[in-house]
This record gives C-alpha cells, sequence and structure tokens, in this order.
C-alpha cells in the first residue's frame, strides 16, 4: 500500500501531539521533573505545530511558511536538549538562542534566492546539530549516568542526528545524479524515520525520569530521614557486598546517657546530638566506611581494609571528636560520650550478622566497663 506524502505528514503530527501528551500526562506523576517534562512537551507540541505549517507552507506568502516551519521544527529539538541539559541542574539558554537566530538569518538571506536548497538541504544541519548534542549531553551527565534507559535515549537522538546529517550532506550529491525525482522519497524516508523518533524518544526520556525516581525511592528507604546516614537495612545490604570483597573492621557505637539527654534537654536536642555523631563519624571514618544509624543511639561503622591497629585510631577519634564538638558553642553545648565495640573480619570468617554481633559483646563491655571507652572483641 502506498502511503502519500500529506497522510505521512498527518500521521506524524498525530504521533507527535500523543508524545506531548504523554509528557503532560507524567508531569503530573513526576513533580521533580516537572520542569523538564513540560519542556518536553512543548517541545513535541513545537513539532506538531511546525508540521501543520509545513503542510501548508505554500498557502503563506514567499519563503514565510518553509521558513516558520523549520523554526518551529528546530525550535522543538533545542527544547528538548535543553530538557536534556536541566537533568543536571541549570542549563544556559545561549546556544540554542543562538542557533535559532542563525537560521533565522540564513532564512532571510540564502532562504530568499534559495528556498528548496535550504529546505531539501540546509535545514537539517542544525536538527543534526541538536540532536548530536542530545546524545552527548546524555552520555555526559551525572544524573543519567547509571541509568539504563540512557542507553535507549542516547541511541535514538545519536542515530536522528547521524540520519539528518547524512540528509544534509548527501542528498545533494545524490538529486544532482539522479535528479529531483528524489525529493518526493527522501521526503517520504523522513516521515517514517521521524515517526520513529517521535515514538522512541519520548519513551526514553520517560523511562529516563521514571529510572531515577524509583532508584531515589530505593535510596531513602535504605535512609535514616535524621542522620542523612544508611539505615539497618542499608547497612546489611551494602555491607555484605564490601565484606564479601575484602576483609574489614567494624565498629559499633552506642552514645552514652541518651535517654537521660532527651529527658533534661528535649527530644530536639537529642535529635541535635544524634545529627552531630552523624557526621563526625561519616568524616572520621572516611570516604570508603559504610557508617549507618542502626535505630536509636546505635550507629556502626564497616571500614573495607582496615586491621584493628587502624580501627582502634578510627573509634578513638570519632569518640575524642564527638565529645569536643558536643561541647563545642557552635554545637549542641551538651556533654555526650560514645561508647564503642571493635570487632575483625578474617578471611575464613567474613559474616556480617556475626561481625555485628561481636562488636556489641565488646560494646557491652565498654559499658560495663565506665563508658566513653573502646573495647576490641575477642578473635573468634
Amino acid at each position: 500500500m502506498q502511503i502519500d506524502l500529506h497522510t505521512l505528514y498527518c500521521l506524524i503530527v498525530g504521533t507527535v501531539l500523543v508524545a506531548g501528551a504523554t509528557m503532560l500526562w507524567e508531569r503530573q506523576a513526576q513533580p521533580r521533573r516537572a520542569r523538564e517534562l513540560g519542556i518536553w512537551a512543548g517541545a513535541f507540541l513545537a513539532f506538531a505545530a511546525g508540521l501543520v505549517v509545513a503542510i501548508n507552507r505554500t498557502a503563506l506568502p514567499g519563503v514565510l511558511g518553509s521558513a516558520l516551519a523549520n523554526l518551529l521544527i528546530v525550535s522543538g529539538y533545542l527544547m528538548v536538549l535543553h530538557g536534556v541539559a536541566l537533568l543536571d541542574g541549570r542549563a544556559r539558554l545561549r546556544l540554542p538562542l543562538a542557533v535559532l537566530v542563525g537560521l533565522a538569518l540564513l532564512w532571510a538571506t540564502v532562504g530568499v534566492h534559495a528556498p528548496g536548497m535550504l529546505w531539501n538541504y540546509l535545514g537539517s544541519l542544525p536538527i543534526a546539530l541538536a540532536c548530536g548534542l542530545t546524545a552527548w549531553r546524555l552520555l555526559r551527565s551525572r544524573t543519567a549516568r547509571t541509568l539504563r534507559a540512557r542507553q535507549v535515549a542516547v541511541a535514538v537522538a545519536g542515530g536522528h542526528a547521524l540520519f539528518y546529517l547524512v540528509r544534509g550532506v548527501a542528498t545533494p550529491a545524490l538529486v544532482a545524479i539522479y535528479g529531483e525525482a528524489l525529493l518526493p522519497i527522501f521526503g517520504k524516508v523522513t516521515m517514517y524515520e521521524g515517526v520513529l523518533y517521535s515514538v522512541a524518544m519520548p519513551m526514553g526520556l520517560i523511562a529516563l525520569v521514571r529510572e531515577e525516581a524509583q532508584a531515589q525511592a530505593v535510596a531513602a528507604s535504605r535512609t535514616d530521614h535524621l542522620t542523612g546516614l544508611q539505615n539497618r537495612h542499608g547497612f546489611f545490604e551494602d555491607g555484605e557486598r564490601l565484606l564479601a570483597a575484602r576483609p574489614a573492621a567494624l565498629l559499633a557505637f552506642d552514645l552514652d546517657h541518651f535517654k537521660a539527654i532527651n529527658d533534661r534537654h528535649g527530644h530536639a536536642a537529642g535529635d541535635a546530638v544524634l545529627r552531630l555523631f552523624a557526621d563526625t563519624a561519616r568524616r572520621a571514618a572516611g570516604p570508603d566506611a559504610l557508617v549507618a544509624r542502626l535505630g536509636g543511639e546505635e550507629f556502626a561503622a564497616l571500614l573495607p581494609g582496615l586491621d584493628v591497629a587502624a580501627a582502634r585510631q578510627v573509634g578513638e577519634g570519632v569518640a575524642r571528636r564527638f565529645a569536643e564538638a558536643a561541647l563545642d558553642r557552635a554545637g549542641p553545648g551538651i556533654p555526650a560520650t560514645v561508647s564503642i565495640g571493635l570487632a575483625a573480619a578474617w578471611a575464613e570468617s567474613r559474616d556480617l550478622p556475626a561481625l555485628l554481633s561481636a562488636a556489641d559483646r565488646a560494646l557491652y563491655r565498654a559499658k560495663a566497663a565506665g563508658r566513653n571507652r573502646l573495647e576490641v572483641a575477642a578473635a573468634a
């Protein structure tokens, strides 16, 4: 069955309108990315407007119809690029505006004298540029680098860029050899490829946003809301992987007389003490350590690659810094100390629950011996 070019235009208009509506629908479910989804929805509406103008461009005087259609379509691609750039925070509009101004000037000069060349050939190059930059920004994105959907979005944007680059560069040579009868064929191929883009690109972008939201929900379920540390679930999940990779030492912490701090100074002050200890332990343990709040005033730090002597230094450093910071005027100004139990995992005994249990037994000895001290578990 043969499909004429006008029918293909109508088909792709419907496709991009559905894509824009899908973006707006998704925007309600993803408030954190409402700005990006709104921009992408606007991009596909710009595509639709540009295609409608393109269908009726001969009804407008001179090159106005072709110029307006080209500018609207390129604006849509630049909006997709801008939304992708916003995934990592702020994004500048200088490049998109410069591309649009340059394209408008090109239509006002070259387009007046050679509208066919600009419409059929040169007008493809800004699209190739915008899509190529979109793929590049996705590859460099800090937000998207861990998301599997990035591969789909990069492939779609990069493939679209390559298609329009080939169209802008190769089409003039082929038409010069085989004649202008090829132009309607190239037009149909462009429409077919455009339908694929208008389906695949929104799917890729929405998948990015959904996957990011899912990853954040998982992270939130593993994070203690008060201190920002891992919670018990996150500690055991990540700790098992760390311990399977190499031996480690474990410090178990319990804040001394914490109930008395809450009773005497109030829960707000108690929360401040907990946050202070979490920050102190995180800084003192180092970037490789897994520090977690296990519940209440109980904390733990898994120290990969450290032996008992090195872990003792870390634990005593935490206790010393915490006691000093608690009394500092910039801090809570409340006397607070911590008792610590230390256990180390040997090659033949890398079981995290057993390691934590050994550290807890050492911790109980530290509390029984007068608190504000560190005790080491006996080797198994």
